[in-house]
């Protein structure tokens, strides 16, 4: 029956409405609604069907319909008719049949789903009409795609026994659509079908059934879907083996004692990998009876015996008397170079001051008596200096008055004679030295209310090969504890350590995407009074930036759980802690000593450290083949200090002027390759076209020496020119490219670009030498500007020319807001500050046409 085209509307808007008064829930599979006496045959049916689909980032989905017999399509989602204007529509007609045919799309995008994200799934299915009713297509859902970062659970290191079973536990991040999990061993795929004894639950646990010790390795737990893939930590699996003895030997033949032996070897099987050694012994005697052991005791050879052992016997004795007579008398001797203890207990203890002897490099060490306390003390207030004597030039202004000149001293109380004569002797005799203890990453010293400074040797190495552009030169961060004047409350002595740790010697768990930018660093001992903050100043490898990461500073509590002390940016004022972030260190306020890292935690994939990039080769090449190692650092100097000291002993030598490569949080691997090989001279023995460091690995922060070897093999032994380039860049991010062209055999240019400085320097400095500005000056300019001025002459202006104005909130908190000030400025410019460039600060709050006065640090 043909229907008038005038008539379409009327009949389209009639079955719309009764299809809307249908009854039922929406359903999923394609239900029809003929209308009553119409031809059954004559209702649309779907050729095409929308399927359920997932939104990846941004990109907006494509939803399609179509259907024969259809005069109209639309699609309706979550309830709601999708607007005419939003269907793209094509209509054709059935070749076999004659009859219409329609195709209509639809763009679902991602903010149309989250409007509903949470309430319920979103959800789109279209409606064809024909002339016999209508009919619905099967539901599609629309879910936004994701994968997290963090695993629920990430497998463990284990150590088990040879034939144990290994079980290694993995959940996934959560994500839509479910990660599948694969699993890699030494960053190869673990393939369960091509190995029976390996097998991968439903739980996603790798099942090691029995243990090999080929199956010694590192494991990670890989998870992917259409939008990202994730890697857990790696755990390392060790299997070892208990040592087992062998069988005993056969006895041996009696020999002249009236004994013979066997023995057994702990080789049955070796120990390995760790493994327990044999419990017993290996040599096993008795007394045996033989016609060999009949002996008398006064036979020519039992009298030569005793003899000899008498003799023997009379040489370690008179020995042994020598020895004792060079001990007395050298101890005699160092006691007659040392101090009396008794000038110790009348004032604070100096710990390392210049040594006056070069053939006396270590530093000694004199416990104090803290049983006595003393508020006495006179002496210099200026460090003393080996050159020159710079200026210290001030305007002679409102704020600071002359102080004369000639030596200024200081006394908190009326100076005993015994107190003057520790002094005299301070000032003449520089013999105190500090007996090493512990390693070159931890040092001590003994501090009163004067203050000091502790700083970890060779911290600073390398600060040449990265100075800044600008003008500007590079401040000598390291690692180091400021004890500011009066921090040490008065008549207390203590002696105070600062200790640089090894990542792997201190368990720091690490949450999420949370990483490792500073080294580990120690202060103590926990628990001390102290009435001033202390100043902790650490290098890190961050890009600090608000909108890129999160920082915290981490504390270890007594008990061993690991703190979040700081949320940096949100510092509040009268806290315990308080950080001055900077490009590459951090100075960290702290009124607690203890255990401290600086943790971030990257927020967008612009987050990225700062890697140090080392190129080592030996100094000497004996053989045809030549290894180039390139090494991938935390662009910190305990780092560099580590790799440097690790080189010194394989004995390599810098190749190449270090580089900095910004390495982001977007869960790509760093590569490393060779190229341009002279191949008349050279020959590249690595067979693949690059190397790869993983992400994590780099990452977490916690691995140390990771490098790559590219081995390269002369042709000739003659051969000495080496020219090639060297690549290391991070897939989709920054890169670097080293040129290398030089003689193996002669070339030194770069060798003592990094060379580290004699361990026999100062670590400890006590009193005014730990200091540059001189107490007195120090004294006055506190109190100068810490009473508010009218004119804003005072603190807050000297912050504002430090370019400090940032913490004035945490300076107003403190008793002496200048003594903040100053404090960090000792921090941050020790030894290399310019006392003029802080003058001219300071100066410059007084009166314009005031005149000069100079105060001489040599004659302070």
């Amino acid at each position: 029956m043909a229907v008038r085209p005038g008539l379409w509307p009327a009949l389209l808007g009639i079955v719309l409405a009764a299809w809307l008064r249908g009854s039922g829930a929406q359903q999923s599979a394609t239900v029809a609604n003929p209308v009553p006496g119409a031809n059954p045959d004559l209702l649309p049916h779907f050729l095409v069907e929308p399927e359920d689909v997932y939104i990846v980032k941004n990109k907006p989905v494509l939803l399609v319909c179509k259907a024969v017999p259809a005069t109209q399509i639309f699609f309706k989602c979550n309830g709601e008719w999708v607007r005419q204007v939003d269907h793209v529509i094509e209509r054709s007609t059935d070749g076999s049949s004659g009859l219409p045919t329609m195709e209509v799309r639809i763009n679902v995008s991602r903010q149309q789903v989250e409007k509903v994200f949470g309430l319920e799934e979103y959800w789109c299915q279209c409606v064809a009409w024909s002339s016999s009713g209508t009919t619905k297509s099967q539901k599609a859902y629309i879910r936004i795609a994701y994968l997290r970062k963090n695993f629920e659970q990430e497998p463990l290191a284990k150590e088990v026994s040879l034939e144990q079973g290994i079980v290694l536990p993995c959940r996934p991040p959560e994500g839509i659509p479910p990660a599948e999990v694969e699993w890699l061993r030494n960053e190869d795929l673990v393939d369960p079908s091509l190995d029976p004894n390996v097998y991968i639950t439903r739980e996603h646990s790798l099942v090691v059934r029995q243990a090999r010790l080929a199956d010694t390795a590192n494991y990670t737990c890989v998870a992917k879907n259409i939008v990202a893939r994730r890697r857990s930590a790696s755990a390392a699996v060790i299997v070892y083996v208990d040592g087992s003895w062998s069988p005993w030997s056969k006895w041996s033949a009696c020999g002249l004692d009236c004994t013979h032996w066997r023995s057994r070897e702990c080789s049955d099987p070796a120990p390995r990998n760790g493994g327990e050694e044999c419990q017993g012994t290996d040599l096993d005697t008795r007394n045996c009876t033989s016609d060999l052991c009949v002996h008398t005791a006064s036979g020519p050879e039992d009298v030569a015996l005793y003899v000899g052992l008498i003799a023997v016997a009379v040489c370690l004795v008179l020995l042994l008397l020598v020895l004792i007579l060079v001990y007395c008398r050298k101890k005699e001797g160092l006691d007659s170079d040392v101090a009396d203890s008794s000038i110790l207990t009348s004032g604070f203890q100096p710990v390392s001051i210049k040594p006056s002897k070069a053939d006396n490099p270590h530093l000694l060490t004199i416990q104090p008596d803290l049983s006595t306390t003393t508020t006495t003390y006179q002496g210099s207030l200026c460090p003393r200096q080996d050159g020159p004597s710079p200026k210290f030039q001030l305007t002679n202004g409102h704020l600071l008055s002359p102080l004369g000149g000639g030596r200024h001293t200081l006394h908190h109380s009326s100076p005993t004679s015994e107190a003057e004569e520790f002094v005299s002797r301070l000032s003449t005799q520089n013999y105190f030295r500090s007996l090493p203890r512990g390693t070159s990453n931890m040092t001590y010293g003994t501090f009163n209310f004067l203050g000091g400074r502790l700083m970890i040797p060779n911290t600073d190495v390398g600060a040449e090969a990265s100075q800044p552009t600008g003008g500007h030169p590079a401040q000598e961060i390291g690692i180091s504890l400021l004890i500011p004047p009066d921090a040490i409350p008065r008549g207390k002595i203590y002696e105070i350590y600062l200790t640089l740790h090894k990542p792997e010697d201190v368990r720091l768990p690490l949450a999420g995407c949370q990483t490792l930018l500073s080294p580990i660093v120690s202060c103590g001992p926990p628990g001390v009074l102290l009435t001033r903050p202390v100043i902790l100043a650490m290098d890190h490898c961050g890009e600090p930036s608000p909108d890129s990461w999160s920082l915290r500073l981490k504390k270890q509590s007594c008990e061993g759980s690991w703190e979040d002390v700081l949320h940096l940016g949100e510092e509040a004022p009268s806290h315990l802690y308080y950080c001055q972030l900077e490009a590459s260190a951090c100075y960290v306020f702290t009124e607690q000593l203890g255990r401290f890292a600086l943790v971030g935690e990257a927020l967008s994939v612009a987050a990225a450290k700062r890697l140090k990039l080392l190129l080592f080769a030996p100094v000497a090449c004996t053989s045809l083949e030549y290894n180039i190692r390139v090494y991938c650092l935390h662009d910190t100097h305990d780092a560099l200090k580590e790799v440097v000291q690790l080189e010194k002993q394989l004995g390599g030598q810098l190749i190449q002027e270090p580089r900095v490569l910004h390495f982001k949080d977007s869960y790509h691997n760093l590569r490393l390759s060779i190229h341009d090989v002279p191949s008349s001279l050279w020959k590249s023995k690595l067979l693949v076209s690059y190397q790869e460091i993983p992400f994590y690995h780099i990452w977490n922060g916690t691995q140390r020496y990771l490098h790559c070897t590219f081995t390269l093999e002369r042709v000739s032994p003659s051969t000495s020119d080496l020219a090639c380039k060297l690549w290391v860049w991070q897939v989709e991010g920054d890169g670097q490219s080293f040129s290398i062209n030089f003689n193996i055999t002669k070339d030194t240019r770069f060798a003592e670009l990094l060379a580290l400085e004699s361990e026999a320097g100062v670590p400890a400095l006590v009193g005014p030498s730990a200091f540059k500005i001189p107490f007195l000056i120090r004294q006055k300019i506190i109190s100068s500007l810490d009473p508010p001025c009218r004119r804003g002459a005072d603190w807050r202006t000297l912050a504002q020319k430090l370019h400090l104005d940032s913490h004035l909130s945490f300076f107003a908190s403190k008793p002496s807001p200048t003594a903040m000030i100053l404090n960090l400025w000792e921090a941050r410019h020790f030894p290399n500050g310019n006392l003029s460039q802080l003058a001219a600060a300071v100066a410059g709050l007084g009166q314009p046409d005031a005149g000069l006065f100079t105060v001489s640090e040599a004659e302070c």
